[in-house]
Parts: C-alpha cells; sequence; structure tokens
C-alpha cells in the first residue's frame, strides 16, 4: 500500500508492505537503512532524477543526532571561513560557537594533512561537514582572504595617493589663475587697447 501525503511543506509518501513470505517466514530487515538507500540511488538514476544540491534547504530544527551537530558546525564554518586570515583566527571564531578544532598530522611528522572539528562529544573530519571544508580547501580559502585584503589595502593607497596629488596639483596650479593686473594700470591699458593704430604714410618716388 502507497499513501501520499500533503500534510507537510515537502510532498511525501509512506509505504506499508506485508513481512511474511509466502512461506510464513518473517523477512529480514537486517541493514534495512543500507538497502534502501541502495535502492533509493538506483532509483534515481534509472529516472534521471537528482539530488538536491546544497545544506540550505535543509529543516534544521527537524534534524537529530548527530546531523544537528553536523549541519551546526557547517553553518559556523560558512560563516567564519570567509571573513578569517589565518587558522589561528579561525579557531577562534569556532570556539566562540563551542567548537573545537583538531588535526592530522602525516605519521610522525608535523605535517598537517586533515582537520577535524568537535561539538558536544560529536566529532567530524571536516570534509564529512562539507567537501568544501577539507583542510587543504579551508587553508587554500584562508589565504585567498589574505592575497584580496592585500589588494584591498593597495588599491586604497593608491586611491589615497591619486587623490593627494590630485588636490595638491591643483592647489598649485590654482595660484596661476588669480593672478590680475594691479590696480593702478588697468585704466592706461584699457586707454592703449582702445587708441586707434596710427596708419603708416606711403612714401611715393623712386626709393635706392
Amino acid at each position: 500500500i502507497i499513501a501520499r501525503h500533503f500534510d507537510k511543506e515537502h510532498p511525501h509518501i509512506h509505504l506499508v508492505f506485508n513481512r511474511v513470505d509466502n512461506n510464513g517466514k518473517t523477512i529480514s530487515d537486517s541493514n534495512d537503512r543500507y538497502r534502501s538507500e541502495k535502492i533509493c540511488k538506483e532509483l534515481t538514476h534509472k529516472y534521471g532524477l537528482y539530488y538536491s544540491t546544497g545544506k540550505e534547504n535543509v529543516k534544521q530544527h527537524r534534524l537529530r543526532e548527530p546531523d544537528k551537530t553536523r549541519y551546526e558546525i557547517y553553518e559556523a564554518l560558512k560563516t567564519s571561513v570567509p571573513r578569517c586570515r589565518d587558522w589561528k583566527q579561525l579557531i577562534r571564531e569556532l570556539e566562540r560557537s563551542g567548537i573545537r578544532t583538531e588535526f592530522k598530522t602525516k605519521g610522525n611528522t608535523t605535517t598537517v594533512e586533515g582537520v577535524k572539528f568537535r561539538k558536544g562529544g560529536y566529532t567530524f573530519n571536516g570534509s564529512k561537514v562539507d567537501r568544501m571544508f577539507s583542510y587543504s580547501k579551508i587553508d587554500y580559502q584562508l589565504k585567498q582572504n589574505v592575497r584580496q585584503s592585500m589588494r584591498q589595502d593597495q588599491a586604497q593607497s593608491i586611491s589615497a595617493t591619486v587623490h593627494n596629488s590630485t588636490e595638491s596639483i591643483v592647489s598649485g596650479l590654482g595660484g596661476l589663475f588669480d593672478i590680475r593686473p594691479a590696480s593702478g594700470h588697468d585704466d592706461d591699458q584699457a586707454y592703449l587697447y582702445q587708441q586707434p593704430k596710427k596708419k603708416k604714410k606711403r612714401r611715393y618716388g623712386r626709393q635706392m
């Protein structure tokens, strides 16, 4: 029996089936979760369906542990990583949300190859929280944040320098446009401009 429901925000169905086979034996429900997951993937591929991308539309208030904590860590990372410039700053930001950061090193070396996040007794690898929160991707993003910040600082510095230089040039040129003739010569100059030019007399006769 299949019942289709619309009593929630998302349409869904309920399946009711008989767990007793034709021989009167109970059908095992062992590993039912994993078998259901496998069948769902097969049906998704067969009918050209797709899985929803992103975690923004997940009804977090309906999640149970450990998924509830995993999504809380996801939200904290999504907010903190873009505004941090190094791991120390990121660790401090996450601690404010009650999240501890642990690093996994390669063998007996100090080379970091992974990161884990712990909250409320639950621990998740960064890549299990989300693919973009693996150690390598977070580390890359932090370095990108530094580069972006440096570019912005340089752009602001250049803009301020150009602005100050422009003001200095305009201030220096301004004095040239303020030059005026002395008041005592104004009338004399006006008189000279108004006087008609004398015509040069033409000489007649033979010139040697």
